[in-house]
């Protein structure tokens, strides 16, 4: 009878819920998780990616792009693949790179083709209308250096390097 005492409480410990903060896992993790870019592998592998054009496991860049290509296994460089930072002359700017909260909040409406159009071609046409310098389909008689473009030559001054910057 002593002993069933004895017993009791040892029972009731183990019946007890306790906060574990070690994982469930005991140890093991799973490290396909963690990027190990350009580590894995043995030496051999590692001189193959540096000395055969296609290696067995290809050298991960980091998101860095190539600034050329192989040719007969010479490495070209492409100029207009190098990127080039356009930053203005700033001597003289009295702007401070700093904006207060408390600024106005700048509420504008969408630039449509129509504000294009009254941006661009609008003053001149009113003031040939008002010169009577218009072809009676409705055309310029002087014609500006835009008005003269072809709609080939416009597509390819729109899609030239640039043509977004104003």
């Amino acid at each position: 009878m002593n002993n069933c005492i004895k017993v009791v409480p040892i029972a009731l410990r183990c019946q007890q819920r306790t906060i574990s903060t070690s994982s469930v896992l005991e140890g093991k993790r799973n490290f396909r998780k963690f990027n190990a870019y350009n580590k894995r592998g043995t030496r051999v592998v590692k001189e193959a990616q540096k000395t055969l054009a296609n290696p067995p496991v290809a050298i991960h860049k980091r998101g860095v792009r190539d600034t050329g290509i192989l040719v007969d296994g010479q490495y070209v460089e492409i100029p207009e693949k190098i990127p080039d930072i356009i930053v203005p002359d700033l001597t003289g700017c009295k702007l401070k790179p700093y904006v207060s909260y408390k600024a106005p909040d700048v509420v504008q409406s969408e630039f449509t083709s129509l504000d294009l159009f009254n941006a661009v071609y609008s003053q001149k046409i009113i003031e040939d209308f008002k010169a009577g310098k218009l072809e009676t389909d409705g055309s310029a008689k002087e014609p500006s250096v835009n008005e003269q473009l072809t709609p080939e030559e416009a597509l390819q001054r729109a899609r030239k390097t640039g043509s977004d910057i104003f």
